[in-house]
C-alpha cells in the first residue's frame, strides 16, 4: 500500500467539561466524523492503517520544556474547577483529564508516520489526530494546541533519521507561530504558510505573521509567510500562491521529506475556524485521495487571482474612528503574493528569475484594534454558516458528477513495447479503434496510411476514445516517428469534434501546430522547443527549452501551469516529439503536473522507440508515486530567464493567472 492512516480512538476523549463559546468547537466529532467519512468512501480501505502510539516525555523535549511537559502531565489528576482555571491562562485553549494522553497519541501518530515514510514501508500518509498543534508553543499551551505535533515530527526526522531539509507547509486558515518561532533561525526546516492577516487584526494578532517576517539568523529565508489581508480568497488566489511563491522556493530547497500542517479552515463549506464537520471530513477525503494518486476535480470559478469582495476598517489606534471603511482592494492577493516575493527574493534564486518587485511597506494598520473571532452560535456565524453549507453542497454535487473513474492510467502498448514493466495497476491496452473509424482519419495524412502508423493510430484512438468517454482517466501511447505530427493532428480533431470543449496541447520540441486549425479559443498551443520562439498569440505560445534545472523549473511553474489552470482545459496532450530534449524526471514533472488543471485527464504521445523508460515512470507517477529528482538546482542562463519575461510580459494581458504582483497605483 502506498498511503498509511494514522489514528486512535482514545484521541476522542478529551472534550470540553464547562461553558465556553470560544472552546466548544474543538470537539471529538472532528476526528470521527472524518474517519466514519473515510470509510464510506472506502478510502480507509486502501491504505495501510496504523494505531497511534503515545509519544515518549523524550520525544515531546524535542521541542517543549521539561517544565511545560510536566504542567500538562499533572492535568491528569486536576479537578473540573482546576483544569479551567488552569485553561484560562492561555489564549483559546481547554484542558481535559484525558489532553496529556490524547496529545501524546497525536505527537506518537506523526512520528509513525515519519517512520513509515522514511523506511519505505509507504510513499505518504495521513496521521488524523486531535488536539491539533501548530500554535504550540516551548513552554505554553495556545490556539487548542497543546503539543506541537508537525515541529516534533520535524525534529525527530533529523534527530532518528538524519534529515538535512525538511519542508513544513502550513495551509491552515491561522498562522501557525509556533512552528515558525521554533525553527525561525534553522536553515535545515523551510517552514512555509498563508494564513488569514487582514493587516494584523485577524487572530493571533502577531506583527510577525506579515510577510516581512523571514527568519533570523542563519534562519533568514527559511520561514515565508504569505499573509491574506481580505477574505474571500478563491481558487486562482491560492494556486497563484502555489506557483508563485511555494513551489518555485521548494524546488529550491530541494526537501528530503515534506510536512504538511493540514488545517482546513479556508476550505469550502467552513465559515469559520475549521470545525463545520461535513466541510472537514470532506477535505480529509480529498486530501487522502490525492495521497493515493487519484487525480483532483478540476476547479471551478474564474481563474484570476484577486479579491473584489468586502471592505476593510480603518483607523487610528484604539479604534478611535470604527466606523469609517475604505474600499476592498481589487487586487489584495497580488498585493500579497507580492509582498512576500520581494520579502523572499534575497534568499532565494528561483524567486529572482522572473524579475525584481519593489518590496512593498509593511502593514501599517494597527495591531492594537483586535477584530474578534465569529463567535459560534451568534447571527453572523449562522449567516456565515448557511451561505458556506450552500457552497459547500454545490460542491458535493460536482463529487457526483465526477466520479472516480475505473482506470485511472493506461497504456497503448505496440511491439516494440511489449517487454515494458508496468505496474500491476497500470490497463496494458491490447484493443484498437474500429477499421472503419481509424482509416477514415487516416485519409487526413497520407503517412498515417502506411501499416505500422496505422496500427498506432487505431491504439492511439482507442485510447483517446476511453478518456473522452469517461472510462480512463489518463493515457500514454506511441506512434512511428513520421507519423508522430500526423497523429497528432488526428487526435486534436477527434477532442475537439467528440466532446472536449478546451483542449490544451503542451508540443514539446520541433512539432507545428496544424495549420487549419480553427483560432476559435477551443485549443491552446504551448510549444516548448529548443529554436527561438515565435511571437506569442493568446493561444499559440512558444518558448524556447530552458538549458538549466531552473529554467525549467521557472518556464513550468511561471508559464505553462498559469496557462494551464486559466484555459481550464477538459484534456491536456502532451506531445515529447523529434530531439525534443527532455529528461525523463523533466518529462514525468511536466505530465503530472499538467494533471491538476484538466482534472487528471491527460494523454502523452510519445515516438515508439524511445518508450519504454519514460512510460514506466509515467504510468508510476501517475499511480501515486512521486516523479523522480530532478537533481540540484541550477540557476536559468539570463538568456532564458530574459525570454520568459518578455513572452510573459506580452501575454499577461490576456492570462491573468501569469502577473506575481498587482498593478501600480498611480
Amino acid at each position: 500500500m502506498r498511503t498509511a492512516l494514522v489514528h486512535h480512538e482514545d484521541m476522542t476523549a478529551a472534550r470540553l467539561l464547562w461553558e465556553d463559546p470560544e472552546c466548544e468547537i474543538e470537539r471529538p466529532e472532528r476526528l470521527t466524523t472524518a474517519l466514519e467519512r473515510l470509510r464510506q468512501w472506502g478510502l480507509e480501505q486502501r491504505c495501510l492503517q496504523l494505531a497511534a502510539r503515545e509519544a515518549s516525555e523524550a520525544e515531546l523535549g524535542l521541542v517543549h520544556s521539561p517544565e511545560y511537559v510536566s504542567l500538562v502531565r499533572g492535568t491528569q489528576t486536576l479537578s473540573t474547577r482546576e483544569l479551567q482555571a488552569l485553561s484560562g491562562q492561555y489564549d483559546a485553549v481547554y484542558f481535559h483529564p484525558s489532553t496529556f494522553h490524547c496529545a501524546r497519541l497525536a505527537v506518537g501518530a506523526a512520528l509513525q508516520l515519519v517512520d513509515a515514510v522514511l523506511t519505505g514501508a509507504v510513499h505518504n500518509g495521513l496521521a488524523l489526530v486531535r488536539p491539533p498543534g501548530h500554535h504550540s508553543q516551548r513552554a505554553a499551551a495556545n490556539g487548542f494546541c497543546v503539543f506541537n505535533n508537525v515541529a516534533i515530527a520535524a525534529k525527530y526526522a533529523k534527530q532518528r533519521h538524519g534529515l538535512h531539509r525538511i519542508l513544513i507547509v502550513d495551509w491552515d486558515v491561522h498562522h501557525g507561530q509556533g512552528i515558525q518561532y521554533i525553527f525561525e533561525d534553522d536553515p535545515s526546516v523551510l517552514y512555509f504558510s498563508w494564513h488569514r492577516y487582514e493587516h494584523g487584526h485577524f487572530w493571533p494578532y502577531l506583527r510577525e505573521s506579515d510577510a516581512d517576517a523571514v527568519g533570523q539568523g542563519q534562519g533568514r529565508g527559511f520561514t515565508v509567510n504569505l499573509p491574506w489581508n481580505q477574505v474571500g480568497m478563491g481558487n486562482a488566489d491560492y494556486v497563484a500562491a502555489f506557483l508563485h511563491v511555494l513551489l518555485p522556493v521548494a524546488f529550491e530547497f530541494d526537501p528530503e521529506l515534506v510536512l504538511i500542517s493540514a488545517g482546513f479552515d479556508s476550505a469550502i463549506g467552513d465559515p469559520e475556524g475549521g470545525y463545520h464537520l461535513e466541510s472537514l471530513s470532506q477535505s480529509v477525503c480529498m486530501v487522502v485521495k490525492a495521497l493515493l494518486g487519484d487525480p483532483a476535480l478540476p476547479l471551478s470559478g474564474a481563474m484570476e487571482p484577486h479579491h473584489r469582495f468586502g471592505a476593510r476598517k480603518v483607523g487610528r489606534a484604539g479604534g478611535a474612528t470604527p466606523g469609517l471603511t475604505a474600499p476592498a482592494s481589487p487586487h489584495s492577493a497580488l498585493e500579497s503574493i507580492q509582498s512576500v516575493r520581494a520579502a523572499q527574493a534575497p534568499h532565494w534564486k528561483s524567486l529572482r528569475q522572473q524579475g525584481s518587485t519593489p518590496i512593498l511597506n509593511p502593514s501599517t494598520y494597527s495591531l492594537e484594534r483586535r477584530a474578534s473571532p465569529v463567535s459560534p452560535g451568534g447571527p453572523k456565524f449562522k449567516a456565515a454558516e448557511a451561505q458556506a453549507s450552500a457552497a459547500l453542497s454545490s460542491l458535493l454535487d460536482q463529487l457526483h458528477l465526477n466520479p472516480t473513474l475505473p482506470v485511472r492510467t493506461a497504456v497503448a502498448l505496440t511491439a516494440l513495447d511489449a517487454a515494458l514493466v508496468l505496474p500491476a495497476d497500470v490497463l496494458r491496452q491490447e484493443g484498437s479503434a474500429p477499421q472503419e473509424e481509424t482509416r477514415a482519419w487516416a485519409r487526413l495524412h497520407e503517412a498515417l496510411a502506411q501499416d505500422k502508423a496505422l496500427t498506432a493510430l487505431g491504439k492511439v484512438l482507442h485510447l483517446l476514445n476511453g478518456i473522452l468517454d469517461g472510462q480512463v482517466s489518463s493515457g500514454i501511447a506511441a506512434t512511428p516517428e513520421p507519423a508522430l505530427a500526423p497523429t497528432l493532428d488526428v487526435v486534436i480533431r477527434r477532442s475537439l469534434s467528440h466532446g472536449a470543449r478546451r483542449l490544451l496541447c503542451v508540443a514539446v520540441g520541433q512539432l507545428d501546430r496544424p495549420t487549419d486549425l480553427a483560432d476559435d479559443g477551443r485549443n491552446l498551443w504551448l510549444n516548448i522547443r529548443g529554436k527561438e520562439a515565435a511571437a506569442p498569440s493568446k493561444f499559440q505560445v512558444s518558448v524556447p527549452l530552458p538549458g538549466t534545472t531552473g529554467g525549467f523549473v521557472s518556464c513550468v511553474l511561471a508559464l505553462v501551469l498559469p496557462l494551464a489552470y486559466g484555459f481550464q482545459p477538459d484534456l491536456v496532450l502532451v506531445v515529447l516529439g523529434p530531439a525534443h530534449g527532455l529528461q525523463v524526471p523533466q518529462a514525468a514533472l511536466l505530465a503530472s503536473l499538467l494533471r491538476g488543471p484538466a482534472g487528471g485527464r491527460v494523454l502523452v504521445l510519445l515516438e515508439q522507440g524511445s518508450t519504454s523508460q519514460l512510460a514506466g515512470v509515467l504510468a508510476r507517477v501517475w499511480q501515486g508515486e512521486a516523479p523522480p529528482g530532478l537533481g540540484p538546482f541550477s540557476m536559468a542562463s539570463p538568456e532564458d530567464t530574459q525570454a520568459l519575461i518578455s513572452l510573459r510580459g506580452q501575454l499577461e494581458a490576456e492570462w491573468k493567472m501569469l502577473p506575481v504582483a498587482a498593478p501600480q497605483v498611480p
